[in-house]
């Protein structure tokens, strides 16, 4: 399968077990993080966000094909809204895992979608989940990165609000665009927002061609390739199971770190991950599905999908 088909949303059998598909889709998102880290030296957190955007936004909008008329104004406000939120949200974790270790960043940022589902799922038990993801949190750093930097904290903080502000406004433009043509429209309104901030710090080292092949490597990582393998899998996997698994990325992000960045982790930095993933998963099985910690780029589309996976 090719990756148009997979974005399109067409799905093949005989291919590797949906789980296998998830968790690959999950390093890819983390490798791809990692390496970001390695070109900020020549280009900067902003600039890495902009070339991540645009070049990811020329895949959707080549595979999606979304039309520009025959759509609401409130179908526009729902994406430009969300391509804001992306611009939001994505220079805001790049910010944060150029000061934080790629693990600690992602560890961090989950509270975003496990806050907005303890917060809907109107139910007590949700609240000890809350408190078990917050005490992980409150782990890291105890052991061997003693000095997390502050700034790098904040940063990982906005990005999780803006993670949940996304799931919000994500749902907005799944119901109001048809499969990816709202994302991909989002996409590209993310990338001219993140343009100036781009040239203002990165300047002409965008234009590098080494700086270039690898923003393109940082999309294909980051979006393109966890898009089409996670879009196979929700054919084949109840949203609970692709949820339960995706929550593993804390946990992805620390060993990608560790083997690409070379980012030591203690055994308390360890300790807190296993609690943040823990909580993640309890969350999930509290929450209604609509309302459960999602993949960032996961749109409405997951509602199309019946309990057997199968696109109604």
């Amino acid at each position: 399968m090719t990756t148009s088909q997979a974005l399109s949303g067409t799905a093949a059998p005989g291919y590797a077990p949906a789980t296998v598909l998830v968790m690959a889709a999950v390093l890819c998102q983390q490798l791809g993080a990692a390496v970001a880290v390695l070109v900020f030296p020549a280009a900067g957190p902003l600039g890495i966000v902009t070339l991540r955007l645009a070049f990811s936004a020329i895949i959707l909008l080549a595979v999606a094909r979304p039309r520009l008329r025959g759509h609401s104004p409130r179908a526009w406000q729902a994406a430009i809204g969300l391509g804001l939120t992306m611009a939001a949200m994505n220079s805001l974790f790049y910010e944060a895992i150029a000061r934080l270790p790629l693990g600690t960043a992602v560890t961090i940022e989950v509270l975003g979608p496990l806050g907005l589902s303890v917060v809907v799922s109107r139910r007590a038990k949700a609240l000890l989940w809350a408190a078990l993801a917050f005490i992980g949190v409150a782990l890291l750093g105890q052991e061997g990165l003693a000095d997390l930097d502050v700034a790098g904290v904040c940063f990982a903080l906005g990005a999780a609000a803006c993670w949940a502000l996304f799931i919000l406004c994500n749902a907005r433009t799944g119901a109001s665009f048809p499969r990816l043509g709202g994302l991909a429209l989002g996409m590209a309104v993310g990338a001219v927002v993140s343009l100036p901030g781009a040239i203002l710090t990165a300047g002409t080292a965008l234009m590098e061609p080494t700086v270039l092949g690898l923003g393109v490597g940082v999309a294909l990582l980051s979006t393109a390739v966890p898009y089409s393998f996670e879009l196979m899998a929700l054919r084949r996997l109840p949203a609970a199971t692709f949820s339960v698994l995706t929550c593993m990325a804390p946990a992805v992000a620390a060993l990608a770190g560790f083997a690409v960045l070379g980012q030591q982790f203690g055994y308390m930095d360890a300790l807190g991950v296993v609690l943040v993933v823990a909580a993640s998963i309890g969350a999930i099985r509290t929450a209604s599905p609509a309302h459960a910690p999602r993949p960032r780029h996961i749109s409405s589309e997951r509602r199309e999908t019946g309990p057997a996976g199968k696109v109604r």
